[in-house]
């Protein structure tokens, strides 16, 4: 069992100085780790068809609609699932010492969408994007790994860090959260994204509501 983790938006708490409205964190789970290779594939072939570098990093905020589209429509066959959550950053839903800083807050986003994925992880290797100070990183793993497995139950065997512009499914993990974003905030286009996704979607939270 292979899971990715991407995010959309900042933890930024000024939203009238251009911090987002939302921080969003997704959760992409591939069940069969041949269905991970085989869309991993997929994405480095869509760079060759494209007429794109080798090393071209797809990332939905910057690309144009016509490769968003084009990205979608070509991972959509593969199985996976996903799961995501969306803090809503507006001052007054939103308070509190733990959401003042990016390390506590992205912790607790982390938290969040793995709890609500928790049923369906299992020996999980789980790969997060590689940003952030190392000692932050190293915290992240521990804190992820105290917080989810138990004596009974190991819900997370393994946490790596690669960074996104090297690893094809921590790309396709931001698709998911910039969808989900576009979708919370209904934009115009959103619908348009989204039917590339919705049958692999299990769980979104909006949070706070």
């Amino acid at each position: 069992m292979l899971v990715f983790i991407d995010e959309s938006g900042d933890t930024g708490r000024k939203l009238d100085s251009g911090s987002s409205r939302y921080f969003i964190v997704s959760l992409v789970l591939f069940e069969e780790h041949d269905d991970a290779v085989n869309c991993d594939q997929r994405i480095n072939l869509l760079r060759k068809e494209l007429k794109l570098p080798d090393n071209y990093e797809f990332h939905f905020a910057e690309n144009s609609h016509r490769i968003r589209l084009t990205f979608l429509n070509a991972i959509q066959p593969y199985k996976f699932l996903y799961f995501s959550v969306a803090i809503d950053k507006s001052p007054e839903k939103l308070w509190g010492p733990g959401f003042q800083t990016k390390e506590s807050f992205y912790k607790y986003a982390c938290q969040m969408v793995f709890t609500n994925a928790l049923p369906y992880l299992k020996n999980a290797t789980v790969v997060l994007d590689q940003s952030g100070s190392p000692d932050f990183r190293s915290r992240l793993s521990t804190y992820l790994k105290n917080k989810l497995n138990t004596d009974a139950d190991r819900t997370i065997s393994k946490i790596k860090q690669q960074r996104s512009s090297s690893n094809n499914l921590l790309q396709l993990a931001d698709y998911v959260s910039g969808v989900v974003n576009r979708k919370i905030q209904g934009k115009k286009d959103w619908s348009e994204y989204y039917r590339f996704l919705n049958d692999k979607e299990i769980w979104v939270q909006v949070w706070p509501k």
